[in-house]
């Protein structure tokens, strides 16, 4: 039986009681949880309902990179995704698909078909000669929608799911005058299929524990090859389902174990974190040029691939602690982005790795230029959104919206000759009583970061006035941004954010309060890892809560999946 340490309060810590608390000086006790104990075995599972999940942008440009190869072209402009409990992982099962997305869907499913069925592909491709490229053959058709039919719809198909598509192909040849043309047709018909466009979880009854259902074979194999590759299930993971391996704990042992060994476990880890960090929201960071010149898109576009490369370096190169990203000096760097944080780049062209030096105390990936240029205005810096995304992004604790009347006017105001920097401003902003309670909350890690202006520039003055960036967070004193990122990769709350966050990206949801055992149960067996991620994600992949739904959600797979227009065939 779990045994309750106090640590299910860590629920409330990620919420609005902490941060009520935290004015007030006083604050729930910090992580705890199964410190100087042995790891406790997995607790049972809770499960939550079974959902209907469409492919991130992510997710379908791997798929079809996969299937077809990487150079297949994707020509389509892909809605942003709806973000949910901080994910656009698990807002994808609560957004249907707009009339823009359906014609980008279809403009793209046209292009991958012309691209894979060209005439100098076609011999790679289709796994049959036909008898006549003028003439349909349907047993040849047959055989193509046979080979691809299941790694496109994620399990095999159903003599009627084959029927449709082969007559699809026969009525397209008869058309169009030739073979080809036709198997176009059938594969267009399966590139815009509800069950390509939507992951459509299927479930059955769970033997081992009963009231509970689970996933099925090939719900499961989609469930993992999408957490730990981003993309749809292989020949071998689909065997594995066949066979009734993915049922018993050897053989999904081996099947985790293969994913993480390959090399797609990057890709899914570089998309886990994309999404947490909110990546999806740097193509639309603008700056004022004529205060930031060296802003352009390469910058970005740069910057964001900097911070994943530092993440899948660290995490899966080297196996390293996650805590250490927050402290992290090394890093790699491109010209453009030398020019912004003032580094020589020896490298023309392409990247190199190089080192931020000790004394300027810039460190970790919340000193990047991906995190502090997206948590600022066009014009300047913003500690209290940069405080709020440390906060909400970093340690799981929901900050309030502010008051709809407050007046910002003093903040905005950074030509006030007698509040010539972003803290002298931000401390005659909280003498508002409605505004104090939030700011007191959100500045103090955001100011801890002002040595850094609205593109990630180091300064050490704002018009004139020397910057102080010292502040404390959550008890723990700092002086600066070196200090503040050691502070924050030894916050206890960091790891456990960590753990919580990437297990809602896994399953597609928000976390119950029935789960906070397992929850705890994570976080244990993530510090026992010594902070390892892949290990984490490991443990969360062979255990039965991965798969696990709940019986009184079952009901709402149908209505779900007629609301995003699928279908269960």
């Amino acid at each position: 039986m779990h045994r309750d340490t106090g640590c299910t309060a860590r629920r409330l810590r990620g919420g609005a009681l902490a941060l009520l608390l935290l004015p007030l000086g006083l604050a729930l006790p910090l992580g705890g949880c199964g410190e100087g104990d042995s790891v406790r075995g997995e607790p049972p599972p809770v499960g939550g309902p079974p959902l209907v999940r469409r492919l991130t942008e992510s997710q379908y440009r791997a798929t079809l990179a996969d299937v077809f190869g990487p150079e297949t072209p994707v020509l389509a402009r892909f809605e942003r995704g709806i973000r949910s409990h901080g994910l656009v992982a698990v807002g994808t099962s609560e957004a249907g698909i707009s009339p823009f997305s359906v014609e980008q869907y279809a403009a793209a499913a046209i292009g991958v078909a012309d691209a894979v069925l060209a005439e100098d592909r076609r011999a790679a491709t289709v796994p049959c000669e036909p008898r006549s490229a003028q003439e349909f053959d349907a047993a040849c058709a047959t055989h193509f929608v046979e080979r691809y039919g299941p790694l496109l719809l994620r399990r095999p198909l159903t003599p009627a799911q084959v029927e449709r598509f082969v007559t699809a192909a026969g009525e397209g040849s008869a058309q169009m005058g030739g073979f080809y043309a036709g198997l176009k047709y059938a594969l267009i018909g399966m590139l815009t299929a509800p069950e390509f466009l939507l992951r459509i979880e299927r479930t059955r009854p769970d033997p081992q524990h009963p009231g509970l259902r689970q996933l099925d074979a090939w719900s499961r194999a989609e469930r993992l090859s999408y957490f730990l590759t981003d993309s749809t299930p292989d020949a071998e993971l689909l065997r594995a389902a066949g066979a009734g391996e993915l049922e018993t704990r050897e053989g999904l042992a081996r099947q985790v174990d293969r994913l993480i060994a390959s090399p797609a476990f990057a890709r899914a880890v570089r998309a886990f974190f994309a999404d947490m960090l909110e990546f999806d929201e740097l193509d639309d960071v603008v700056k004022d040029l004529e205060i930031y010149p060296a802003f352009d898109s390469e910058v970005i576009a740069d910057a964001r691939e900097q911070t994943l490369r530092d993440i899948t370096r660290v995490l899966i190169e080297r196996d390293g602690d996650y805590r250490d990203l927050f402290t992290l000096r090394e890093t790699a760097l491109t010209r453009p982005l030398g020019v912004v944080y003032r580094l020589p780049v020896a490298t023309r062209h392409g990247w190199e790795l190089g080192e931020f030096p000790a004394e300027g105390g810039r460190a970790g990936i919340q000193s990047h230029i991906s995190f502090l240029a997206l948590h600022a205005h066009p014009g300047r810096s913003s500690p209290t959104l940069r405080g709020e995304s440390i906060r909400e992004i970093f340690l799981c604790q929901d900050v309030p919206d502010p008051p709809a009347n407050v007046n910002f006017s003093l903040v905005q105001d950074d030509a006030n000759a007698a509040m010539p920097t972003a803290r002298d401003r931000l401390v005659a902003h909280r003498t508002e009583p409605a505004c104090a309670g939030c700011h007191k909350i959100m500045d103090p890690p955001g100011l801890g970061l002002e040595n850094f202006d609205g593109l990630g520039t180091y300064r050490e003055r704002e018009n004139g006035a020397a910057i102080d960036a010292s502040g404390e967070l959550d008890g723990v004193p700092f002086s600066d941004p070196g200090e503040f990122a050691q502070a924050l990769r030894n916050h206890r709350e960091t790891p456990v954010c960590l753990a919580e966050t990437l297990y809602r990206y896994a399953v597609g949801r928000d976390t119950v309060w029935d789960e906070r055992a397992y929850m705890d149960y994570l976080v244990e067996r993530f510090a026992a890892s010594g902070y390892r991620v892949p290990a984490l994600m490991r443990t969360i992949a062979l255990s039965d809560n991965f798969f696990a739904i709940a019986p009184s959600a079952e009901a709402g797979t149908t209505a779900s999946v007629a609301q995003h227009g699928g279908n269960e065939s």
